[in-house]
C-alpha cells in the first residue's frame, strides 16, 4: 500500500462512519446509550480534518496518528476501543505488509481490544465482526469475501445475547438488535475493501 492507496483507505472508512451515523445512533438507542453514532462520526470528523498529516506518514504510523485522532475525539466505550485498535494495528503492521503480517497484526491488535474492553467474542460487541474479518483474512480470501464474511459478523450479532457493555443491562431484551459496534466495524471492512479491491490489492492467496 502506497500513500495514496492509505489516505484513500482512511479517507473512505472516516466518510462512510459519518454517512451511517444516523443508522448506528438508531441502533445504539435500541439498546445501549444511543451515542455511538455522535460519537463515531466526530472521531472521524476529526481524522478528516487531520488527513494531511495522517496520510503523510507511513502507513503503520498514519495508522497510530488516527488511532490517537479516535482516542482523543471519540466519547463514550468505542474511543478507546476502536483508538487501540488502529494505534495497535499501526504499531504490528509495519510500512509494507503482506497477508501475512497483516493478519498477525490485526490479531495483536485484536487481543489489545480485548483487553481494553475485558470482552470476547460472541458477547455482542465489535469483536463479533473483528475475529471473523481476521480469521478470513489469514484464511487467505479474497477481498470480497473479507467484506462478505463482516456482512454475515455484524448480522449475526441479532440474535444474540449481550454479555458486556450498556446493552448487557437489558439482558434478554438486547436479543433481536444488531450490536452497533459490529455494524461500524462492518462499515469500515467494507469501505477499506471497496479501495483495496479497487486497487486490487487483497487478491485470495
Amino acid at each position: 500500500m502506497d500513500q495514496d492507496i492509505t489516505r484513500s483507505a482512511i479517507e473512505a472508512a472516516a466518510k462512510a462512519v459519518i454517512a451511517h451515523a444516523d443508522e448506528l445512533t438508531l441502533l445504539d438507542q435500541a439498546i445501549g446509550d444511543g451515542d455511538h453514532g455522535v460519537n463515531m462520526r466526530r472521531g472521524f470528523e476529526a481524522v478528516l480534518a487531520d488527513l494531511d498529516q495522517i496520510a503523510d506518514k507511513p502507513l503503520g504510523e498514519a495508522l497510530k496518528k488516527a488511532g490517537m485522532t479516535l482516542v482523543m475525539k471519540v466519547g463514550g466505550a468505542s474511543g478507546p476501543l476502536y483508538g487501540t485498535l488502529f494505534m495497535e494495528l499501526g504499531k504490528e503492521i509495519g510500512a509494507a505488509p503482506d497477508r501475512a503480517a497483516l493478519a498477525t497484526a490485526l490479531d495483536k491488535a485484536i487481543l489489545a481490544v480485548r483487553a481494553r474492553g475485558k470482552s470476547e467474542p460472541g458477547q455482542k460487541t465489535l469483536l463479533d465482526v473483528l475475529v471473523p474479518v481476521a480469521a478470513s483474512i489469514a484464511a487467505g480470501d479474497a477481498v470480497p469475501a473479507v467484506v462478505a464474511r463482516a456482512h454475515e459478523a455484524a448480522e449475526a450479532t441479532v440474535p444474540m445475547k449481550a454479555i458486556r457493555g450498556r446493552a448487557s443491562f437489558l439482558g434478554d431484551r438486547s436479543i433481536g438488535h444488531m450490536d452497533p459496534g459490529a455494524r461500524s466495524s462492518e462499515i469500515i471492512v467494507a469501505a477499506v475493501g471497496e479501495v483495496l479491491a479497487a486497487a486490487r490489492i487483497g487478491a485470495a492467496a
